[in-house]
């Protein structure tokens, strides 16, 4: 098995390694502080299933619920009564609330089979509270389950069935209850950097103070970045949406390699160097070095002596066959040399193990 190459800016990437990076929209880059989605649940019924439903003698959380409801509609069972249903399931309701979400609107919900139901295709979910994570009930779902994933084709000579214990209702829930948000309190808010990057933050800094004037923004740290807003609510968000729309140019990212050890792949970014190294492993050499070429002056001209070094990889099995790259010693050409003569990932990995132990791996190295 040969294993894959996903080497950012470089194979694919290639004209864009010489450029520095590119500018970004800052909301690209960063959120605003307490502008964020919350997590909604719910325990609920879904009902009308055909035949496909929870086995209650496996399930008795499910008989308990419906008599539960039953009991809440105001119809109480004989007392020995064994409920042998299988159009009912006992279910997990979730969704996500959207920032700034009002009484009224709706959000869509997804409906997660927690019994050993077959399949919820056909089934109507009953009204479901849905709680965040302070128990307080934010909405109300309810509303008929879409499962897709199960189909034919080809006549039906070929049929293709997946998950059908999942399903999702568009719309499904109906928000009750607004969550508070102090945006703009101390007329301030604080924008807070996907990654945490002390060069990006100096960067959006400047970018702002630029563009509003010194003092507007100011870095608490690596991530955090305070900035003062207009205290009228229409002006704070017409404020935001420039800041949002503005062309920040983050710092150059730190270098890191993610291995996945079941798939083979290697993704990298460009700023992963290697220091001149030699490894031997297994049936595999691996040499990474430098070329030196003197050019020399004609006697009796103004020129000078020019000594470069041409970086150069070159990789061989014992069988002999050599591999060798001169202009630039990247680990990417070096997995890419690597794969030319057939080494498997295990090789890679245990390469990239090595040069990072070293210390000739300039670079994060992360195994997934």
């Amino acid at each position: 098995m040969n294993f894959k190459i996903i080497a950012l800016c470089a194979a694919l990437l290639g004209p864009l390694m010489a450029t520095t990076a590119h500018a970004e929209r800052l909301k690209d880059l960063a959120s605003i502080g307490g502008v964020r989605q919350n997590q909604l649940s719910g325990y609920g019924l879904v009902v009308g299933l055909d035949g496909t439903g929870d086995q209650t003698t496996q399930t008795p959380f499910t008989v308990q619920s419906i008599t539960a409801m039953l009991q809440q509609k105001g119809i109480s069972l004989p007392p020995g009564t064994q409920l042998q249903l299988k159009n009912v399931a006992a279910v997990m309701v979730t969704a996500s609330l959207p920032a700034f979400a009002q009484p009224g609107q709706t959000i869509d919900v997804t409906v997660s089979s927690m019994g050993n139901a077959k399949s919820l295709r056909g089934g109507t979910l009953l009204m479901t509270p849905l709680q965040g994570a302070d128990g307080q009930m934010y909405g109300m779902a309810q509303g008929n389950v879409l499962v897709g994933g199960a189909g034919a084709s080809g006549g039906g000579a070929q049929v293709q069935v997946n998950q059908l214990a999942v399903g999702r209702i568009s719309g499904g829930a109906t928000v009750e209850r607004a969550v508070a948000s102090n945006l703009g309190a101390d007329n301030q808010v604080k924008l807070e950097l996907n990654t945490t990057d002390f060069a990006t933050a100096s960067r959006v800094v400047e970018a702002i103070n630029d563009k509003f004037g010194p003092g507007i923004a100011t870095a608490l740290d690596g991530r955090v970045i305070r900035v003062r807003v207009p205290s009228s609510s229409d002006q704070r968000v017409t404020f935001l949406g420039i800041l949002e729309g503005m062309d920040v140019k983050p710092a150059e990212a730190a270098a890191k390699i993610i291995v996945n050890a079941r798939t083979g792949s290697v993704v990298m970014n460009r700023s992963v160097t290697l220091d001149p190294c030699a490894i031997s492993h297994g049936n595999l050499s691996v040499s990474i070095g430098a070329d030196t070429q003197v050019s020399q002056p004609n006697p009796g001209s103004l020129g000078r002596t020019v000594v470069t070094q041409t970086p150069q990889v070159s990789v061989k099995k014992d069988a002999g066959k050599v591999i060798m790259l001169n202009g630039g010693a990247s680990l990417a050409e070096v997995v890419k040399a690597m794969n030319a003569i057939g080494a498997t990932p295990q090789d890679l990995l245990a390469i990239l193990q090595a040069l990072k132990a070293a210390g000739s791996l300039r670079a994060e190295l992360e195994i997934i």
